[in-house]
């Protein structure tokens, strides 16, 4: 049978912490001062905007589509499909000025449209709807966005914390605040736009990641249960090169399924999905080189394992006989 990883595979991972260690160091200053500096690329969802929704009387050329409407002068112009592929969604960003030119736009924007459908006689494009996002929309979104992130990471650490220990729980959350930085630096040094669907795939990052993290702790847990004597760093070696075949065919599959999104999906969902390929990959490399080595400096006591696996016989056999 194929196997991607030897069963006695012996890497010395936490061996090479001090180098992992500098490597998330250059990812995570680069990425805060990117962001201190340079800040992020919002879209409409959190700077505002309008939305445009139209029937185009024909299977529209969205290359062209796009190429015309981003000349006009009114920044990025996004178009997607909504729903048949002759519904199109248009986002326009927010315009400098008040009401007034933001109506301009508009009818600039409808104009260009007009004009590249209008060798069809007798078929017009049909406008169902256009909508003004204010600023303040986007600012408010902006708040929950940030609330989400910060109420999914204190949910895990507490359950990472009744689950396992206090230890574990800190260890999985400094591992996730570092895939969740290095993916926005990603966004900040790129240009890349942000935007809900952006913060979304972060999101999905930290529940992949922590999926990954946990399987690795739990292996490291019922290692410190069966090997009393044996050192934490080769134990915590052992652990993740026990778990690394799984974390790796885990990951490869994802990003197959990825790569197909990447190739197939089309520009609407092409920021959703970079931001997931650098998410699994910075995900799959912070549970082995950042949560098994931080949680080595975590000051975990054997003890407490010993009372756990004692309580667990206590309960299992209250008569404290052997049960043989």
């Amino acid at each position: 049978m194929f196997k991607m990883i030897p069963d006695n595979v012996n890497i010395d991972f936490i061996g090479k912490r001090f180098i992992a260690f500098f490597v998330s160091a250059v990812l995570l200053i680069g990425s805060v001062v990117t962001l201190s500096t340079q800040g992020l690329n919002f879209g409409i969802d959190f700077t505002g905007g309008t939305l445009i929704e139209i029937r185009t009387p024909s299977e529209p050329n969205l290359g062209q589509m796009r190429k015309e409407l981003n000349n006009l002068d009114l920044g990025s112009v996004l178009i997607q499909e909504f729903g048949a592929t002759r519904d199109l969604l248009i986002r326009l960003p927010q315009q400098s000025g008040d009401s007034e030119s933001q109506q301009a736009a508009i009818e600039k924007i409808r104009e260009a449209i007009d004009n590249i459908f209008a060798e069809q006689a007798g078929e017009e494009v049909e406008y169902r709807r256009v909508e003004f996002v204010g600023p303040q929309v986007g600012e408010e979104l902006k708040e929950a966005g940030l609330f989400a992130v910060l109420l999914s990471l204190g949910g895990i650490l507490i359950y990472i914390a009744l689950r396992f220990e206090w230890q574990f729980g800190m260890a999985a959350i400094i591992a996730l605040a570092h895939d969740a930085i290095a993916t926005v630096g990603l966004f900040s040094i790129t240009g890349m736009e942000f935007n809900l669907s952006t913060l979304a795939a972060i999101l999905m990052i930290a529940g992949y990641s922590i999926n990954d993290t946990v399987v690795v702790f739990d292996r490291i847990r019922e290692n410190l249960r069966k090997y009393k004597k044996m050192p934490l760093v080769d134990l915590f070696n052992k652990s993740v090169n026990e778990m690394l075949s799984r974390t790796l065919m885990t990951s490869l599959t994802t990003l197959l399924a990825l790569f197909a999104l990447w190739l197939f999906g089309g520009e609407v969902i092409r920021g959703f999905v970079d931001a997931l390929l650098f998410g699994i990959i910075i995900g799959t490399y912070s549970s082995v080189f950042v949560a098994a080595p931080i949680l080595l400096y975590m000051g975990i006591k054997r003890s407490s394992f010993d009372d756990e696996e004692s309580n667990k016989r206590k309960i299992t056999e209250p008569d404290g006989r052997s049960g043989i």
